[in-house]
Parts: structure tokens; C-alpha cells; sequence
């Protein structure tokens, strides 16, 4: 006789008929204390109480010039825009992202494997680390979309099936970033606190939600509270700068009106000891290119 294998415990209940608020269940940082990595201990004590970590300059203008001549490159390819992989604005048309970069670009693999990057990763995750999901965000002047407000970890605990809260996000800015061309706006200490979000989720929500968030959107009453708990803190800075952020902190970002364009590379490195298993909240499992199923680890 055989049974069916056990399935893993679902520590953050979501997409129920209520909206449900869990306080964290795992470390934020994962390394033991005292551990080297690039990070020093102050900054690393910071990003654990915050849940994000702004570094002024993580890669140097030339690189920068390069990373962005590579997005000009993907973004303007007719075969990358006819990729699944591509998503575009609603109204516009325009490419919004290009998932997967690391696969497709010999210039982001090598920025993934970079020590400055994946040190870092390594070190907050106390493990070697795999690359969730990558993906070069366009946001042109005058009318680029934002991101409402969520949990990254929400979305990927419910479609994914990321069991704990063991990824941490890397966004590296290849244009300024300034205070009014839909920076990325976080909730100091949100991260300690998962917002399971009400309803449903439909089959192949990922491709109206990488247009528009929908299912795993918080309400508006737990989004006010979450505000006055924690306020709201809206990053800016230069070419290569970068912000560091926990899986489950609450964040989003406005729309560009201005003629400001603002592009960034986004890199999602999961634990190789958080490997995905089935959703937790959702029918089948987004594609690979959004939620990685190859759990090498990087190198």
C-alpha cells in the first residue's frame, strides 16, 4: 500500500474568505551571528529591523552603462517583445518587464554570480542561494504603471509555493531615482508581520497581475494600518545604487508622469533549503520564467 506524501505545513494562511494577519514565523536573517559577508554588522542589525537595506553605490557608473545599454538591447528585440517572458503596459504597449534575465543575457548572469551581489544574498540567508526570479523593470516618462501596494512573499508562498519566508529581493537602479518618477516605496518593519489577503485565486493570474495587481492585493482598511504602524519610506538615489529587501516587507510604487524615465534590474534569491514545493493558494503553478523551479545553486 502507499500513501500520498505529507504535505508541508502552510505556516501563512492566505487567499481565504477573510483578510488574516500572521506575525512572522522565521528569521529575518538567517546567518549565524558574527558571520563574514560583505555586509557590516550595523547594516546587517538595520535590514533586519527595517527590512531593507539602501547602499548608495552597489555597482560602479560603467556598469551601469553597460546594464542599461543590455536593457535598450532586450527591450527593443522584436523576438524578446513576442517572448512570453516580456510583459507590456496595458495602454501603451510598451515593454514593462523582461523576466528571466539571467537566462537570456550573458550580461545579467554575469551581474547574478557577481560577489557583491550574491555575497550579499549568501549572508542574509545564512545558505547558498538560487536565483527565484529575475526580471529588468521599464518605467518611461509619462505614464508608466506602478506596482500597488503587496507582499512579494504572499505572492509567491499562494502561486509559487515558497513554504517560509527565506528570499530577499536585490532592485539596482540604472537610472536616477528620484522623488517623483514612482520610486519603490516600502514599510519600515512591515516585514514582520504576513497580510493574508482575501479571495480566490483564479487560473493564470499571473498574466493579469504582472499587468495589474488584483488577487493577493491588500484592503485598504489593513493598508492604513499597516502606514500608521510602520510609515512609509520612498527610496531615491543614483545610477547603481540598490535597495536590499525582505521577501514579506509591504511595498509598491506610484506612476511615472514625468518625463524621468526610472529602470532597474530586480533579482529574487531564494534559499537552496526553501525549495518551492506546490502553491499554497492557487490551482497550478506559475510558469518558471516568474517562479524558478531549478534550484541550482548560484556560483
Amino acid at each position: 500500500m502507499t500513501t500520498a506524501p505529507e504535505r508541508t505545513a502552510d505556516l501563512y494562511p492566505t487567499r481565504g474568505t477573510t483578510e488574516v494577519a500572521t506575525p512572522r514565523m522565521d528569521p529575518v536573517v538567517w546567518s549565524e551571528p558574527g558571520a563574514s559577508g560583505p555586509i557590516e554588522p550595523g547594516d546587517l542589525a538595520d535590514y533586519e529591523r527595517d527590512g531593507f537595506l539602501a547602499i548608495d553605490q552597489l555597482v560602479t557608473p560603467d556598469e551601469v552603462d553597460v546594464f542599461r545599454a543590455e536593457l535598450e538591447r532586450l527591450t527593443s528585440d522584436p523576438e524578446i517583445r513576442a517572448d512570453e517572458r516580456s510583459i507590456v503596459e496595458p495602454k501603451s504597449k510598451e515593454i514593462r518587464s523582461v523576466f528571466e534575465v539571467h537566462k537570456i543575457s550573458e550580461v545579467f548572469a554575469r551581474l547574478v554570480s557577481d560577489p557583491r551581489i550574491v555575497g550579499r544574498a549568501r549572508q542574509i540567508l545564512g545558505s547558498d542561494v538560487y536565483v527565484h526570479q529575475s526580471r529588468i523593470n521599464v518605467k518611461p516618462g509619462f505614464g508608466a504603471t506602478g506596482f500597488y501596494w503587496h507582499s512579494d512573499f504572499e505572492t509567491w508562498h499562494a502561486e509559487d509555493g515558497l513554504p517560509r519566508m527565506r528570499a530577499v529581493s536585490v532592485s539596482i537602479a540604472l537610472t536616477e531615482n528620484h522623488d517623483t518618477n514612482g520610486g519603490l516605496m516600502i514599510m519600515p518593519g512591515s516585514h514582520q508581520t504576513f497580510l493574508g489577503c482575501a479571495g480566490e485565486t483564479p487560473k493564470d493570474n499571473y498574466k493579469k497581475s504582472l499587468q495589474m495587481q488584483d488577487a493577493g492585493t491588500p484592503s485598504d482598511e489593513a493598508l492604513s494600518k499597516f502606514a500608521d504602524a510602520h510609515g512609509i519610506k520612498l527610496f531615491t538615489g543614483k545610477p547603481g545604487s540598490a535597495t536590499w529587501f525582505d521577501c514579506n516587507c509591504m511595498h509598491g510604487s506610484g506612476d511615472n508622469i514625468t518625463p524621468f524615465p526610472r529602470s532597474n534590474v530586480f533579482i529574487v534569491f531564494n534559499s537552496v533549503e526553501n525549495e518551492a514545493v506546490e502553491p499554497f493558494a492557487a490551482p497550478v503553478r506559475r510558469p518558471d520564467f516568474i517562479g524558478a523551479r531549478d534550484f541550482t545553486p548560484v556560483r
